[in-house]
């Protein structure tokens, strides 16, 4: 649920919802506990939909999330020091009426120096890091081999951290053209975001992480560099997210709220920014980074995995320079002069 980088007495990273926990309710529509990288499955809109029933408009009244990633408990299937591996079995039915069986395993693994730069290439020495690899894989139990026609699954991995005024994160896209690889950011989700929290310069996306207002963007998978992060001035926090993304793949579900005309036009990187309600309620805050795997057209006892890796790192402010120019592609005081 969080990690820190300096012990019990240490910075918390990810975003806890204490304060539900706490009460022991459960909650109608869904049970935002927090936690700083939770595993959903997409899509979670549109005609294969998971979280809506068949047939009932798309509005928040009727959104559930399925109690197989909200409430109920997965299986614990062997630890270490420093991992755990969980699976669950899982029955559901999207949108259209399809009933799809399958497995989810999840595995977490806490990650020394030494295994940090030999499966990212990133060198820590002399910081102080807390980094995890986390492995998720969607198995087909079922007799029926998943297709496009009446929708697929996806792995959608979603991070909740804490917000901060100081804090803006940064995503590197690749060059091309619009038409050809799609648009560099999709901030289309929530409404359009205004330039003095998104800002697009050359290969690079900045977004505010304050938690003071609603907003999500995405990153086309042809645009996709498998990379993200996010740089925290105030407390010196450079936060690393990588994903392994298949090269070549379109395919990602569309998460939309509505029938679509292309449900398999999705994104692959996601960032959300918290913010109040129309009402003036807001569930946060907290601000995410979020990876998803590609559309899942699985043949019956095929599956699916979706890895990523999760770096905070805080100390020398040279040594994280010079990391975030090598793996975001930009100095850390680019980052915080964004805007």
């Amino acid at each position: 649920m969080t990690s820190t980088a300096e012990g019990d007495s240490g910075f918390s990273f990810g975003w806890i919802n204490t304060a539900l926990i706490k009460s022991g309710k459960v909650l109608p529509h869904i049970n935002a506990f927090g936690g700083e990288e939770r595993l959903w499955i997409g899509p979670e809109g549109g005609q294969y939909s998971i979280f809506f029933s068949k047939g009932k408009s798309f509005v928040y009244d009727n959104w559930q999330t399925p109690a197989f990633l909200d409430t109920t408990p997965f299986h614990l299937i062997s630890s270490t020091d420093t991992s755990a591996l969980f699976g669950n079995d899982i029955a559901t039915e999207n949108y259209s009426g399809t009933s799809f069986k399958f497995r989810i395993e999840r595995e977490v693994t806490l990650l020394s120096d030494k295994e940090i730069k030999k499966q990212t290439s990133i060198d820590v020495a002399g910081l102080k890091c807390v980094a995890y690899r986390s492995g998720n894989k969607i198995i087909n139990k079922g007799d029926i081999a998943w297709r496009k026609e009446t929708g697929l699954l996806s792995i959608w991995m979603l991070g909740m951290f804490n917000p901060s005024p100081a804090i803006i994160i940064t995503i590197p896209v690749k060059p091309g053209d619009d038409k050809l690889i799609g648009p560099k950011v999709n901030d289309t989700y929530f409404g359009k975001i205004s330039s003095d929290r998104l800002k697009v310069s050359g290969n690079q996306i900045f977004f505010k992480a304050d938690g003071k207002s609603r907003g999500k963007i995405g990153i086309p998978p042809l645009r996709a560099t498998g990379v993200m992060g996010s740089y925290d001035s105030e407390n010196k926090i450079l936060t690393l997210l990588i994903c392994r993304l298949p090269e070549g793949k379109t395919d990602y579900v569309n998460s939309a709220w509505q029938i679509q005309e292309n449900p398999f036009s999705g994104d692959a990187l996601n960032s959300y920014n918290d913010g109040p309600l129309a009402d003036g309620s807001q569930m946060g805050p907290f601000y995410e980074l979020e990876t998803s795997s590609p559309a899942a057209d699985l043949k019956p006892g095929e599956s699916l995995s979706h890895i990523q890796f999760t770096l905070h790192l805080t100390g020398d402010l040279n040594k994280l320079d010079e990391i975030s120019r090598k793996v975001l592609g930009v100095s850390l005081h680019e980052i915080s002069n964004a805007f």
